[in-house]
């Protein structure tokens, strides 16, 4: 594939302009991901640059859906970006181009940004998951398919290393969602398992009508808390498996985000009322933390972890990365973005 020049301004093309892109990615990932930004920085030059062109991209898809007003519009989109960026021909924009670029250098499997794109999609359906599997199924699309593709950008295709990525996304995601309770209920949003909510005897529309921190709903976001963890210790399997100039990075990644759970955790579990946040020394520790670790990981026997067969909700990015996944968009992707172009045309 061969990236397209004849639309761009003549003065901008070539190597000033990739220059550019990347600029303006540092800046999208500076102000608008803290946690990853911070990471980001242990990365080698070479790994660094693409994955802040894949973040940047993947982050202002999501707030386009997750913010905008038309969640519908932002999705088929996205799928038309997905289109161009494929062709060779991405739309004039620096996120677009940047990512453009990364694939075509790392042979990006177009499966991994379009299970992100069937992720953004259920989002736009307002889709709820009434188990932690369902639950892990959308994770599986919105995170896990990152830590996919940021193997692929670290040049690392083997199935154990791609399953424990999964693994750490899984756990991220869970994270996020445990932080986000309150804010989602706000916006009309629940993520947290319905069987669980049943168990405690949560009423949902109840809850989102008038978000508070009951003790049902703090029991719920403390078992999917528990799962991040054991997802987030199952990770760490496979960082040995990850060039060594990469693994600082990727345990700055994890220590960050599990510090967030541990944040909700400290609150008693209250994230209606209060949103988890991590200050500047704390970050900064979990960084010397992780390069510290980071060398002493390969110490040792292997652990027998690292060959446990990925979770059955990321089986098929870890396929996808391993270029073994089937050519063309899924059933299930062609039928969710039917059902948005319906609702676009005022249909459904």
């Amino acid at each position: 594939m061969t990236i397209s020049m004849d639309h761009f301004t003549p003065d901008l093309r070539g190597d000033a302009l990739a220059v550019q892109d990347m600029a303006a990615c540092r800046e999208a990932i500076r102000t608008g991901s803290l946690s990853f930004h911070a990471a980001s920085r242990l990365l080698p030059a070479k790994v660094r640059d693409p994955s802040l062109a894949l973040y940047a991209f993947c982050r202002l898809a999501d707030d386009a859906v997750d913010e905008g007003d038309d969640k519908v519009g932002a999705v088929l989109q996205l799928r038309d970006r997905l289109d161009l960026v494929y062709r060779g021909r991405p739309r004039d924009a620096a996120a677009d181009r940047a990512f453009a670029r990364v694939v075509e250098t790392f042979e990006m499997p177009r499966a991994l940004p379009e299970a992100l794109l069937e992720g953004f999609a259920w989002d736009a359906v307002g889709r709820r998951y009434d188990t932690l599997s369902g639950v892990l199924d959308y994770s599986a699309r919105v995170a896990a398919a990152v830590g996919a593709m940021m193997c692929v950008l670290m040049r690392v295709r083997e199935a154990d290393a791609l399953a424990r990525a999964c693994d750490l996304g899984l756990a991220m995601q869970l994270t996020n969602i445990a932080r986000d309770v309150g804010e989602d209920a706000l916006a009309g949003r629940i993520y947290l398992p319905l069987d669980w909510l049943a168990e405690e005897g949560v009423d949902v529309a109840a809850f989102l009508a008038a978000p508070a921190p009951c003790d049902g709903v703090r029991r719920v976001t403390r078992r999917l808390l528990d799962h991040a963890d054991r997802l987030y210790r199952r990770s760490e399997a496979g960082v040995p498996k990850l060039p060594l100039a990469c693994r600082p990075a990727i345990l700055a990644a994890r220590h960050v985000y599990a510090g967030i759970g541990g944040r909700v955790r400290a609150a008693g579990y209250d994230s209606v009322t209060q949103r988890a946040r991590t200050g500047r020394g704390a970050k900064l520790g979990w960084l010397a933390l992780s390069v510290l670790r980071a060398g002493t990981m390969s110490v040792g026997p292997v652990p027998s972890v690292l060959h446990a067969g990925p979770a059955t909700e990321v089986e098929f990015l870890v396929q996808a990365a391993r270029g073994a996944a089937r050519k063309g968009r899924s059933e299930a992707l062609l039928s969710v973005l039917a059902q948005l172009e319906a609702r676009d045309r005022g249909l459904a």
